[in-house]
């Protein structure tokens, strides 16, 4: 393993080397970075400046000697001075990359959940209506520009939600009420099952989403949201009962005995004492985590505690359990601080935001702070999402429909294995194997559309910082977006590699 390791790396430093040369020197000819001295009318001023940035930058040598005194600043981690800021690149990268990761591990991770878990539906779904609506709306996802994207959550999911909102969020016209009972109506009918019971419950279904649309207008719940123990408490016997019917199976009395235990215990006797670690003066990000490792070990204890022939799996079942309690737990405390935050006067109930990742005039606590973090961040993340989400959802239906045709499929069937069994055990982790390489190759298109929504949105980020030193001719900050970026990429694909020899035993990396 180690050798392996060992000797990719190796190749990884040979394509950075050649790809960075070639990137060198078409940076190098592709302008002069000197004509920023054009428009400075005193001579002695403008001779100055060409004198300090042809230093600076070697602009007095060939490209190609001037690409190797680069790469040793780089491999002594100095990645030079900006043009435009007429400041070390390293001082506004760190910052930078922060904001990008931001931004591209939660459009990442969400669009690998939801893409993955649509495509398995479809694949199981195959040739039903879902299955068709599903391929449609991918298709139509895959196609469109992000930056078209970007532009319309902008203007529908921002400009006109903060106009009703500051509105009062009054009543929304009989037509869009309409449309939103159309379109679960129509959504059920299509969810699979017996044509008689989805005609059926297709009415009752539009009528209280409509319902429910309309008593969250009456209400004022979109300006004052929250949960309460109530809701949380139901939410947890739900996630309890959908993530032991998931991994263990509902006839498997211990997992389900050890998932409601951990939800029981987080949501109706924990409630409210952890209202006052929520409360405290000294909420942070560690003490969410630490809340967060509280709940999945409460899980685990629990789990071991029921019991069972096995223990693992039930101890498995409590700590996700826990954990995605843990973030309903934390999401009704930011939602009860959503008021406080809309009518802040930075804000002035306009809370989705459309540039920038901060409102730098605000002021509060953890929550008011965690609030304005998800409202600029939630636009840019779907941009990003809707694209990438529709391949995953492609490749993974592809790759469940190829497994679930093979032999060792219908063996586990003949065998008497339950239908969760086969699909979980059997044929998600074997469809997961070319999804492995898909995620790794994405991660670059991510980050390659992550250039233009940080450009939409205004994210002073590395895509906004390789597209500014593009314009300005800056070549050291797009150099520094090149080389990270292709840090990443290799880091990835070796992820990737290894992943294979975990989701399938007959794989083996050999030294």
């Amino acid at each position: 393993m180690f050798a392996y390791i060992m000797r990719r790396l190796a190749m990884a430093v040979f394509i950075v080397l050649g790809s960075s040369f070639v990137v060198y020197l078409l940076v190098a000819y592709s302008g002069d970075p000197l004509d920023v001295a054009i428009g400075i009318r005193d001579p002695v001023e403008r001779q100055a400046l060409i004198d300090s940035l042809t230093r600076a930058l070697r602009l007095d040598v060939h490209p190609v000697v001037r690409y190797f005194g680069w790469l040793g600043d780089v491999v002594r981690g100095d990645f030079g001075l900006s043009v435009r800021t007429n400041q070390p690149v390293n001082d506004e990268l760190v910052g930078r990359l922060l904001m990008t990761l931001k931004l591209v591990s939660a459009s990442t991770v969400l669009s690998i959940v939801i893409g993955i878990g649509i495509g398995i539906v479809t694949a199981i779904k195959q040739y039903s209506g879902f299955d068709y609506v599903v391929t449609f709306i991918t298709f139509v996802f895959f196609s469109l520009p992000v930056f078209w994207v970007a532009v319309l959550l902008k203007n529908f999911g921002a400009i006109n939600f903060n106009d009703w909102l500051r509105s009062g969020a009054e009543f929304p016209p009989w037509v869009y009420v309409a449309g939103v009972a159309l379109a679960f109506g129509l959504a059920w009918t299509v969810a699979g099952g017996p044509r008689r019971r989805r005609l059926v419950f297709a009415g009752p279904v539009a009528l209280a989403a409509a319902a429910l649309l309309a008593f969250v207008s009456r209400s004022g719940w979109m300006l004052d949201p929250g949960l309460g123990p109530v809701v949380v408490a139901l939410l947890a016997v739900a996630i309890a009962v959908g993530v032991t019917a998931l991994l263990a199976g509902l006839r498997n009395t211990r997992a389900l005995v050890s998932a409601l235990g951990t939800g029981g215990l987080l949501a109706v006797v924990g409630y409210f004492p952890l209202q006052a670690v929520f409360d405290s003066d000294g909420m942070n990000v560690w003490r969410a985590l630490v809340v967060s490792l509280g709940a999945v070990l409460v899980g685990v204890l629990a789990g071991v505690t029921a019991g069972g022939f096995d223990r693992g799996l039930s101890a498995r079942t409590g700590a996700i359990t826990g954990l995605l309690v843990a973030v309903v737990m934390l999401t009704d405390r930011a939602l009860r601080s959503w008021a406080a935050y809309s009518g802040s006067p930075a804000i002035r109930n306009r809370p989705i935001k459309t540039i920038g990742d901060r409102e730098y005039r605000l002021e509060g606590d953890f929550w008011v702070v965690a609030n304005d973090t998800f409202s600029h961040l939630i636009l840019p993340t779907l941009a990003l999402m809707l694209i990438s989400l529709a391949s995953y959802t492609r490749y993974s239906r592809a790759s469940m429909l190829e497994v679930l045709n093979q032999d060792y499929i219908r063996t586990a069937r003949a065998k008497g294995l339950t239908e969760r069994t086969v699909l979980l055990r059997h044929g998600f982790r074997n469809a997961m194997i070319p999804l492995a390489t898909i995620v790794a190759f994405d991660i670059g298109g991510i980050l390659g559309g992550a250039v233009i929504t940080e450009t939409v949105f205004e994210w002073n980020a590395m895509g906004r910082m390789f597209i500014q030193g593009v314009n300005s001719q800056d070549p050291n900050p797009v150099m520094a977006f090149f080389v990270i970026i292709s840090l990443f990429a290799i880091v990835a694909n070796l992820l990737a590699d290894l992943t294979y020899a975990v989701l399938d035993p007959r794989i083996r990396i050999l030294d």
